[in-house]
Parts: C-alpha cells; sequence; structure tokens
C-alpha cells in the first residue's frame, strides 16, 4: 500500500513507515533514469578501434510509426480503446448466420472511424518524419585524410573530429578541443535545451588547444574515458588520456547536441555521444500523457451503456424464450427448424438470440464519440487558445499555447491552483534595491509590499515617498547617497564596503558582452539576481568588464583616493558552484599582491552555519536587517569572506582536483571538498533585490477566488517574504483568520543549538502534531459558521515535512482543505510535488499547478493540470507542461472563459450522443416485442450504419466548436459562474437520467406514433404502407428530430449551426433518393426500392413531418420553460440579464449630465452602471426586470426587489451550503 492510500485511512491502520511515495527526487524528463555510471572508452579519431564497440550512428527518428509497423502498430492503438474493440466484436458478430443485420451495418462505421483516426495519426508522422530528414541531412565539417569533408549530420560517428563554425548548433555531443578565441574558450547558447538565452562559457583542456587545423588535429589520438550516455544535462565524469597522462573532464569542455556556438569564429572538437544517446534526445521524451476526469467519467457512463445493452439483449432474449412455441404453426417451427427457433432447445434459443440483438442494438454505443470529440478538443487548442489575443504578451512575442489537447474542458472545472512565486506571480527582472554592510542598512526606496503595509495600517504612502535622483538602470533600482560616486569611502566602515563591493564584482560566473564601457557593455547571468548584483557593483564604482577562464578584470573607482580609477585583474582559482542542495557559491581568487581569498554568497541559512566566532553582534544585527528585508518582500543573500593562508589552500587544492578527476559520484565528492573550506566565513553583509508583481495578478487571484478556486503559494523564500507578497497579492488580507505553523520558535532553536539531529527530529515533528491539533480545534469554530472569517494557512519547509508524514497527514489536509489560501515558505521542489499529490490524492479534487522554473517541473507533472510560464528561467516548466502561457494574469481567460466553455461544450457534445443512440436504438427495441422478439431488424442496413457518421455527425461537432452561453467579458465579470464547472452541475446522473428519459419518450413516439398511424393510411388505393414504409418514415422523423432537439440545446446559434443542421437533413434526402432510386444485383434484397418516392406521394408523409418531431419535441421544450423560468442555473440569470442590451437602455447618458439628480434618477443611474454586455443567445428569454435587485447586490447598490424577483428567487434552488 502506497504512502497515499493511507490518506482516507483511520490513523491505527497507517503503515508505521513514515515515508512518503510520491514524485522521485530527481525529476526525470526522459526515457533513460540516470545510472550508476559503467564507463564507455572512445578512441578519438580512429574509426576502425571505435567500430568494435557498435556504438549508435548520429541519424534520429521521433516518428512513431515506420512503413512496416504503421498498420499493425497504428490499429493496436485504436483498438486499445474499448469502444473501438466492441465494435470489432460486433462486427465479427454480424458475420454470423445468427446476425440479422448485414456485416456492413458495423464495419462501414468502424471503417469511417478507424480510417479518420490513422490518416490523423499518418499525417502527424508524417510531419515528424519531414523535421527528421531535414535535420539529419544537415551539413558539417569532419576531418577526413588531413582536410575538411561536408557530410550530413546522420553520417557522423563516435570519435570523429568535427567543425563547428559560429552560429553553428552542435551535431551530436562533443569533447572541445581547441577554439578559435583565446584560451581555448568559445561561447555557446543553450535556447534550444532550457530555453535560457543568456551565452554560457565552455573551454577545452590546455592539452588541446593547438588542434584548431586540420593538420594538427590529424595528430590527435587522444582516448576518452567517460559516462555512459544519460539523460542529466548538467553533469558529465569522464578522463582524456592523452599521451600517458590523464585528464579530468567537467561539463565545462562538454558542447551538447541542440546547443548553437557564439562570438566564435568556429571550434573543433571530438564527437563523445550521437543520435538517440545525446543528452538532448534522451530528454525529448513527452509529457506524460493525462486523461481528463470526464474522460473517465465518461468510460463509467459508457459501462452503463454497457449495462443497459446487456439487459435489453437479456429481456429480448428471455421474450425469445418463452415467445417460441409449435402452436404458432403458421411460424413453420418443425423439428428441422433452425437452432435460433428451436422450442425444444429453449436455453440455446436464448443464447443465440442474445447474440442476435447484440448485434442489433450495436448503435447504443456511439461509435463516432472518441473520434467526435478528439476533433474538437484539438480545434479547441489549436485554433482558439492558441490564437487569443487575450492570451497574448507583446512585450515578449509570446503566445499561450496548448501543447496537449486532452485537458481542454478540466481547465472549466480547477478547484486548487498551486502556485511558484518568483517569475509566476513576480516578473522575474531582479533589481538591486537595498543591502546591509557591516551592520549598516543601505537604500531608501519603499516597494510594493511596504507600501501595501502602511496602507493598511492607514498611512499616507505619497508622504512617505520623496523624489530621490536613483541611478535609473534596468536591474539598478538604489538611491542612497552614503554609498554612490565615492561617498562610501566616508562611512566609518569603508573597508567592510570595499570587501562588499569585490564580492559582488567578482564571485559570479556572468559573461560580459559589447563594448568595455559602462554604458555600453551587456551582462550574461544564469539568473536576474546574478545580473543585478554585477550592475551593482558597476554603480558603486567596482566595474566588472573583462572575463577570461582564469581571470576576471575589474574597473575600480575611488578605492586609493576619490576619482581615481584603477584596473585590477583578478586570477580565478576555483569556482564552486551554486546547485540546489548547496544553496550558495564560492570562489577562490588571487589578488594581484598574492592575497588568497575566497568569496561566497548564498542563503542566510547556509551562510549562517559556516560563519566563524568572534562577530557574533555584527551577525545578530544582519540577522535582523534580513528579517526586515524579508517583511518588505525583497529577496536576500549573506555575503562572506575567508583570507586563505598559501599552504591551506594547496593542500585543500590537491582534494579538490582529485575529487574533480574521479568518475564515480564526483558531484559528491566536490560538494564535500567544498565543505573543507567554506568554513570559518567572516561575515560581510546581505544583499536585497526587489521583484516586483506582474501587472494584474492581484486582481487576477481575486477574480479567481471568487470563481470558486483556492489559490496556494508554495516558495522558497523566507516566511515574512511570502506573508508580504501574500498580502500584496490579496491572497491574504486582515479580515482572515491566520494560522501561522512555523519552525522558528524559541523552543526549537533551543533544540537545534544541542545538534542532536534525531532529537530535532522528534521535537519538531511533536511540536508541529500540538500546533496542527490546535489550528484545527480552532478552525472547528469556523467551519460550520457562514457569516465566520475566512481561514489562512502559512506553513514553513521544516514543519511541512513533519507535516506530511503519514500520521499527521490528515490532520493537514483537513486543515488545509478549509482554507481560503494556503502559503507554503522553504519549500523544495519535492515538496511542492508532495503537497500538489496530498491535494490531488487525499481529497480528489481537481488541482493545477503552475510555475516558469525547473524546480516547478515536479509539481507541474504531479497536478492534473500543468501551466508552465515562460519567462526568464528557462523553458524547463513550459516544455513539461499542458499548457504554456506568458503571464500569470492570462489564466483569467485560460479558465473562466476557455475552461469553462470547453467543460460546458463537451458535457453537451456527450449528453447529445447519448440521447442520439439512445433514442435511435429503442425504436429498435419497440419494434422487437412486435416480432415475437426474434431478432427482425426495424430499418435497412444502410441507415444503421450511416446514422452516426453521417446524418448526426456534423451538428454535434459545431456545438462542441461554436456554442457560447455569454461572451468572455461576462464569463470575466460573473466569475461565479464558473462553479458550475467545478460542482460538475453538467455532468450528474441526474442529468444523465433526464436526457435518458427524454430518449425514452421520444423513441416511443417515433415508433408507436407511426406504426399506429400507418395502419390506417396507405401508399395506394388498396395498399397498405409495409416495414420498410414505415421505418423509412420513421428514420426520417429520428434525423429531422434530433438534429432540431440540437438546435434547442444551443445557447447561441451561428451559421455554422445552421448549415450543419441543414446540411445532415438534406444529406439524408439526398441519400434516400438515390438509394430507393437504385437498385443492383449486389443488393441483399430490393424491399428499398422507390420506397422515398411512394412515401412522398401521399399526404401523409409530409403530416407525420409535421406532426412527429413536434410531438417528440413538446416535452422537451416545456421543460426547458420550466426549467429556465423557475429552477434557471446561474448562468442564465446573466443572459436574462443582459439580453436587451443591444437595443440600449439610453440610462448610461444619464452621467453625462452635469445637473444634479433625484434620488430616483440617481439610484436607476447607478443601475445603468453595471457591467453590460452585448450577448446573443437563444433559448426562452423571458422579461424578468426583477433580477436587476440581484445584481445590484453585487456591487454594493440597493434596489428595492420587484415581485416576479422575489418570486422567481424563491422557487430557485438553494445555493451551496456553507462547509
Amino acid at each position: 500500500m502506497s504512502g497515499w492510500d493511507t490518506v482516507n485511512l483511520p490513523l491505527k491502520s497507517q503503515p508505521g513507515s513514515s515515508r512518503l511515495k510520491t514524485v522521485s527526487r530527481t525529476v526525470t524528463l526522459g526515457r533513460v533514469q540516470p545510472q550508476m555510471p559503467t564507463f564507455r572508452t572512445i578512441f578519438c579519431n580512429d574509426r576502425d578501434a571505435n567500430f568494435a564497440h557498435r556504438y549508435k550512428g548520429n541519424s534520429i527518428s521521433t516518428t512513431k510509426y515506420n512503413i512496416f509497423t504503421f498498420l499493425p502498430k497504428g490499429l493496436y492503438e485504436q483498438f486499445r480503446r474499448v469502444a473501438n474493440l466492441y465494435f470489432l466484436m460486433v462486427s465479427i458478430l454480424s458475420a454470423t448466420p445468427y446476425s440479422p443485420v448485414h456485416p456492413v451495418t458495423n464495419m462501414v462505421p468502424l471503417s469511417l472511424v478507424l480510417l479518420f483516426s490513422l490518416i490523423k495519426e499518418a499525417f502527424e508522422d508524417w510531419q515528424r518524419f519531414q523535421n527528421d530528414n531535414a535535420i539529419n541531412s544537415t551539413l558539417v565539417d569532419v576531418l577526413q585524410a588531413q582536410g575538411w569533408e561536408t557530410l550530413q549530420w546522420k553520417k557522423l560517428q563516435v570519435g570523429d573530429i568535427i567543425r563547428v563554425k559560429q552560429d553553428g548548433f552542435f551535431p551530436a555531443d562533443i569533447l572541445l578541443l581547441a577554439s578559435t578565441n583565446a584560451d581555448g574558450v568559445c561561447y555557446i547558447e543553450t535556447a534550444n535545451l532550457d530555453g535560457e538565452t543568456n551565452l554560457k562559457i565552455r573551454k577545452g583542456l590546455e592539452k588541446t588547444w593547438d588542434y584548431s587545423s586540420p593538420e594538427k588535429a590529424c595528430e590527435f589520438k587522444g582516448e576518452v574515458q567517460c559516462e555512459q550516455p544519460n539523460n542529466s544535462l548538467y553533469t558529465f565524469s569522464g578522463n582524456l588520456v592523452i599521451d600517458n597522462q590523464t585528464l579530468p573532464l567537467s561539463p565545462n569542455q562538454i558542447l551538447l547536441r541542440g546547443c548553437s556556438l557564439k562570438n566564435t569564429c568556429f571550434i573543433v572538437g571530438a564527437v563523445i555521444f550521437t543520435g538517440h544517446e545525446t543528452k538532448v534526445m534522451m530528454n525529448s521524451m513527452n509529457v506524460p500523457s493525462k486523461r481528463s476526469t470526464l474522460e473517465r467519467r465518461l468510460d463509467k457512463l459508457i459501462l452503463a451503456l454497457f449495462c443497459t445493452l446487456f439487459s435489453m439483449c437479456l429481456l429480448g432474449a428471455m421474450g425469445s424464450g418463452m415467445f417460441i412455441d409449435r402452436k404458432y404453426f403458421y411460424l413453420g417451427l418443425r423439428e428441422n427448424v433452425e437452432d435460433q427457433f428451436n422450442p425444444s432447445r429453449r436455453f440455446l434459443v436464448i443464447i443465440l438470440t442474445m447474440l442476435t440483438l447484440l448485434t442489433l442494438y450495436s448503435t447504443i454505443i456511439p461509435i463516432s464519440l472518441y473520434v467526435s470529440i478528439e476533433t474538437i478538443k484539438f480545434i479547441q487548442s489549436s485554433q482558439f487558445i492558441n490564437k487569443d489575443l487575450n492570451m497574448y504578451h507583446a512585450e515578449t512575442n509570446t503566445p499561450a499555447s496548448a501543447r496537449t489537447s486532452n485537458l481542454n474542458e478540466e481547465l472549466g472545472q480547477v478547484e486548487y491552483i498551486f502556485s511558484d512565486k518568483t517569475g509566476t506571480l513576480t516578473r522575474n527582472l531582479m533589481e538591486f534595491f537595498k543591502c546591509s554592510i557591516g551592520g549598516e542598512i543601505y537604500g531608501t526606496g519603499m516597494t510594493e509590499i511596504e507600501s501595501g503595509i502602511a496602507e493598511r495600517i492607514g498611512i499616507n504612502v505619497q508622504e512617505l515617498q520623496t523624489s530621490t535622483d536613483s541611478v535609473q538602470e534596468k536591474g539598478f533600482n538604489f538611491y542612497d547617497e552614503r554609498l554612490l560616486r565615492g561617498a562610501w569611502r566616508n562611512e566609518p566602515n569603508h573597508d567592510a564596503c570595499k570587501e562588499f563591493f569585490r564580492c559582488l564584482a567578482i564571485c559570479h560566473t556572468v559573461l560580459p558582452e559589447g563594448d568595455e564601457s559602462p554604458q555600453k557593455i551587456k551582462y550574461q547571468a544564469a539568473s536576474p539576481d546574478e545580473a543585478a548584483l554585477v550592475l551593482a557593483a558597476k554603480n558603486f564604482g567596482f566595474f566588472f568588464y573583462r572575463r577570461t577562464p582564469t581571470m576576471i578584470y575589474v574597473r575600480e573607482s575611488h578605492v586609493e583616493r576619490m576619482g581615481k580609477t584603477q584596473d585590477v585583474s583578478y586570477e580565478i582559482l576555483n569556482v564552486l558552484e551554486f546547485n540546489s542542495t548547496r544553496k550558495r557559491q564560492s570562489v577562490v581568487c588571487r589578488y594581484p599582491d598574492g592575497r588568497l581569498v575566497l568569496y561566497c554568497k548564498g542563503a542566510d541559512t547556509v551562510i549562517y552555519e559556516r560563519l566563524g566566532s568572534g562577530n557574533d553582534y555584527l551577525n545578530k544585527v544582519t540577522r535582523d536587517h534580513l528579517e526586515k528585508f524579508g517583511s518588505a518582500g525583497l529577496r536576500t543573500l549573506c555575503l562572506a569572506y575567508r583570507d586563505l593562508a598559501p599552504d591551506l589552500y594547496e593542500s585543500w587544492n590537491e582534494k579538490f582536483i582529485k575529487a574533480k578527476s574521479s568518475l564515480r559520484d564526483r558531484e559528491k565528492k566536490l560538494d564535500e571538498v567544498a565543505e573543507l573550506i567554506e568554513k570559518e566565513l567572516i561575515l560581510i553583509g546581505a544583499t536585497a533585490i526587489e521583484d516586483k508583481l506582474q501587472e494584474g495578478v492581484p486582481s487576477c487571484i481575486q477574480t479567481l477566488s471568487r470563481a470558486g478556486i483556492k489559490i496556494w503559494v508554495l516558495t522558497g523564500d523566507k516566511m515574512e517574504t511570502a506573508i508580504n507578497v501574500a498580502y500584496a497579492c490579496n491572497l491574504l488580507n486582515n479580515e482572515m483568520k491566520q494560522f501561522i505553523i512555523s519552525s522558528e520558535t524559541d523552543a526549537i532553536r533551543e533544540v537545534e543549538e544541542r545538534g542532536d539531529q534525531a532529537e530535532i527530529a522528534h521535537f519538531i515533528k511533536e511540536d508541529v502534531k500540538k500546533q496542527l491539533k490546535k489550528c484545527l480545534d480552532e478552525a472547528s469554530q469556523y467551519f460550520c459558521s457562514p457569516s465566520g472569517p475566512k481561514l489562512g494557512l502559512v506553513i514553513d519547509g521544516k514543519c511541512l515535512m513533519h507535516a506530511l508524514d503519514p500520521s499527521l497527514r490528515i490532520m493537514l489536509l483537513t486543515l488545509s482543505l478549509n482554507c481560503a489560501s494556503v502559503v507554503c515558505c522553504r519549500v523544495s521542489p519535492l515538496q511542492k510535488a508532495q503537497v500538489t499529490s496530498l491535494v490531488k490524492k487525499g481529497a480528489r479534487k481537481i488541482t493545477l499547478s503552475i510555475g516558469d522554473g525547473a524546480n516547478d517541473v515536479s509539481m507541474i507533472q504531479a497536478a492534473h493540470i500543468g501551466i508552465g510560464i515562460s519567462g526568464l528561467e528557462g523553458m524547463q516548466a513550459v516544455m513539461a507542461s499542458d499548457f504554456a502561457i506568458a503571464q500569470f494574469r492570462f489564466l483569467e481567460d485560460l479558465l473562466l472563459v476557455h475552461g469553462r466553455w470547453a467543460y460546458i461544450r463537451l458535457c453537451k457534445v456527450v449528453m447529445y450522443f447519448f440521447y442520439k443512440n439512445l433514442a435511435f436504438t429503442l425504436t429498435q427495441f419497440w419494434f422487437t416485442f412486435s416480432t415475437g422478439f426474434s431478432g427482425q431488424r426495424f430499418y435497412d442496413d444502410w441507415f444503421q450504419s450511416l446514422y452516426n457518421v453521417i446524418f448526426t455527425a456534423l451538428p454535434v461537432v459545431m456545438v462542441g466548436l461554436f456554442d457560447k452561453d455569454i461572451s468572455p467579458s461576462l464569463s470575466k465579470k460573473y466569475p461565479e459562474l464558473y462553479k458550475e464547472g467545478v460542482k460538475n452541475m453538467f455532468f450528474k446522473w441526474r442529468v444523465v437520467v433526464l436526457w435518458a428519459f427524454f430518449a425514452v419518450y421520444q423513441s416511443l413516439v417515433f415508433f408507436y406514433f407511426i406504426s399506429a398511424s400507418t395502419s390506417t393510411s396507405g401508399g395506394r388505393p388498396g395498399k397498405m404502407f409495409g416495414l420498410w414504409d414505415v421505418s423509412t418514415m420513421a428514420f426520417t422523423c429520428v434525423v429531422v428530430t434530433v438534429n432540431l432537439r440540437l438546435l434547442m440545446m444551443c445557447n447561441s446559434i451561428t451559421r455554422w449551426h445552421c448549415i450543419s443542421v441543414g446540411g445532415s437533413i438534406l444529406v439524408w434526402f439526398v441519400f434516400i433518393f438515390l438509394y430507393c432510386g437504385v437498385m443492383t444485383p449486389l443488393d441483399r434484397n430490393d424491399n428499398m426500392y422507390w420506397v422515398i418516392y411512394i412515401l412522398m406521394g401521399t399526404p401523409y408523409f409530409y403530416v407525420t413531418l409535421l406532426l412527429v418531431p413536434v410531438a417528440a419535441l413538446l416535452v422537451d421544450f416545456l421543460f426547458l420553460g420550466v426549467q429556465r423560468w423557475f429552477f434557471p442555473y446561474d448562468y442564465q440569470i446573466v443572459q436574462e440579464m443582459h439580453k436587451d442590451e443591444i437595443h440600449g437602455t439610453g440610462l448610461s447618458g444619464l452621467l453625462e449630465s452635469k445637473h444634479e439628480h433625484t434620488a430616483e434618477v440617481a439610484r436607476s443611474s447607478e443601475i445603468s452602471r453595471l457591467p453590460r454586455e452585448v450577448s446573443k443567445h437563444s433559448g426562452f428569454a423571458f422579461d424578468s426586470p426583477g433580477y436587476e435587485s440581484f445584481f445590484a447586490s453585487q456591487f454594493g447598490k440597493y434596489v428595492p426587489p420587484k415581485a416576479w424577483d422575489v418570486a422567481r428567487r424563491a422557487s430557485m434552488k438553494s445555493k451551496a451550503k456553507p462547509k
């Protein structure tokens, strides 16, 4: 039993293990799991030696099929669907002697559905094949016989020496040997890999710098020992053996396929991994397919239809077993009669009749349903979502992108949103805003969040803000005259300021680009934070302008004396890179005077753990400053340094080189070695960077909350920052009852100081249990109170880790589900996925996760729907997502407009398919009672074959595409309408039963009305209508009625509705005219010959064609009228409110008047100012001005209710009950 399976169990029955089984801690996007590296040996520039290893070629294929596997594999994929497999079985049964229908009856619709699906698959695969062929045919220079020869990518082999020119793409994973730049350096862009457009530096080993010419490259005979192919983009372990010397290789020497060469004339490299063994191809697997909730409910509906079909067949079979009797001598039931009608073998009669009726009633299962839904979803996503200008971000030229069409309707039922903060709610445009140096705060600005805090406590923000002459530069929004323009030299802590600025200018991996002048230079940084810090150093007078693999050049101003500028070069000896585990970055550098310094910057939690003793006061003051910065919503980093003795450094560097050369567990060993030197640090200060909220985030969150969607923020920031951002986003407010579960308590700190990890874990778990129980007890007072305040929960990562334990999980889930907003801070990527899965699997609610970075991938994949924001942190989140948007505020259109429409439309499509197939099949079922349950068919075989795929196929697709109850602006103005999807109002079993009732009633009208009326009517004098006349008349009425019923269910009728409905009916008449007018020797019988012409030659046909649809649809008409009048859906109320707007009332003109109005006129004017929208819709638009009071109350306006308003609202169903 998995961890999640225990959520709904009593606590006493849960297993003792506390391990939570959810998403793997390592996020895997590709086919191959990261392996314990076994190693491969590659002989460079020696194809014969590599041939024995049978390495894969460089040709790639992303197609699903080839010419031999297309048919078998394609058919296998189609018959994995239960409905298709069912119709295959029925088609086989229809070929037996016991089938009353010709095999064509079931084979034609099945063949059409399969043909459509296979054509779609073939078209998509052909496009993939053409793309693959274009890539495989790209040209590259390969070393052949002491010269460069141009070959296609697909002809490359492992070990080849190749040359890639500027702006060219790397055809395989390559070991960089030489470059035209100094020191073997080249610059690459990895946008195709991770979406990041900033340039990255790669450097070849010094031993291979000379192999740039073909003559020298021919002499290169190195041997590469490296890890086996894997999908880890950012790691590589290997050694280069050359001239009996073993040199360690790292990711800095590897150029991955898909990246491009920039700012370098050309590079020379050796091919390491090819084709499908390259890292990018191992990450190219699609995101795991997700099924929508509606599809899973549809499976249950199909199962119900199977049960209905079985019941009908069983009833008919038992009826046949009882009816068969030799007393009906005129049936010729003699001893030699076939088994199906042999009274002596009644059990066999029942079995064979079951098989007969199974083929006869097979149309009850809608064979074209899945194809129609797929078509509708594909067009919805490709034409409506992808091309919606309301979700187009002009600044970045980014439209919305539906990466899958499987989940369109799921967007209309979301109840919980899990959002990252940085880059999702905020802009991820970092600006250096404040800092703390030597115990002193610098920076005078006020953040958006500080402004919000001041407004909440009643302070006039405009009085606090003063005009300043701050340096205006993107990434630097700082003003404090004590530090700018060299004024820092006059500060008492000027030595600390100097170390602070040097740390900013040296401790980074930023690449400068362009002219080496402060005005024109551009910085390429791995993150916006790094760029902001380097920009800050430049504005403080420490201008970083050049970088080589071993040196950093800084132009320092005002150091020795005011106004003096000097260029200083710092030798970079080691770089200890940042990662999510270390949460810090360090460099070891040598000053020109020989001084060795370790500079380190990172999160306050990891830096404080590594500080030396002796600066307790500074450490305490800086911690207070960090908390103050966090309360203002600023992102903080701590800066520290350590002077290194030469002997200490040399000893440590030997261990570092050894760890770097290791082929096994290299990353782990490097982290362990880094721990040896990153200690005894001296704190310099802290930086505070502002990341402003995205445009429209607060109003979007407020709108989504009104729609009944609960929003959780999962962030790695400090609690103070997270809380204040939540306030700024309208997630939290002062009216809420807030529960805060934090590990930052005096009791927990006291236990942590003792250092016993087991004791710390036990104590925190018990403390979390107490806090959860206390919060639950307090919250239970508000659960049943409709007038009580909304609840909010804030919990940090340490407490969350223990709260997700199986023994506490139910308490956490119960508390959080009753909160309007939840903020989880200091959480890891794994915890984000765990929280998402907790609600998805534990509460069985539809969840949506949205994020923009690689740390959000696991959360995005864990939710029902994953949304990626194409921001500044690369494209990992987008590549793992189901939908991609550029801004958080676009969720409003995606959910409230497209999601809601898709849900309502697809519900109508499914219900209509269910209704029309049931109504058609039941006419055949009623006919069975008139034929002694013999299995005699009522309709011609071709009628049954083409009913679903021709005569009723197109109109329902038009409904799925174009039906619109209200306009997009009304959907966003009344977000409460979205709750209908959350409550699944349109796909409940009572809705299914209602449609089934209409189908049963109409089928009775079709059969008994027509059969009774034809018993007293005739075609020509002296002749009665026969079976085929009656069935043709009935089928004509069925086609006309079900198509007209579709128009009645539409909220808006476009020309496409009219064309499809009219066209379907017209196609039926064209078909029957041709079918009845032509007779060939291949026909099964000539019963249909001239039937329609005989029918249409009588007045009976026209009277019946008028009366039967009216009688069949009368009950539907009355029901829709009563339902809309007395029990309206919310969207119908909105329709009534806005039905007359196209004519205009003229009341808005009163607003233009400068005269004072009476109270009555002013009240009317206020009513007219309620947002209006022109909305065309069909249906019953009864005049009900009394709705004004209902809508005016939503906007805080009082309008006296009118009699009809009171009557109708009293008759409406009660609204949602409080929890």
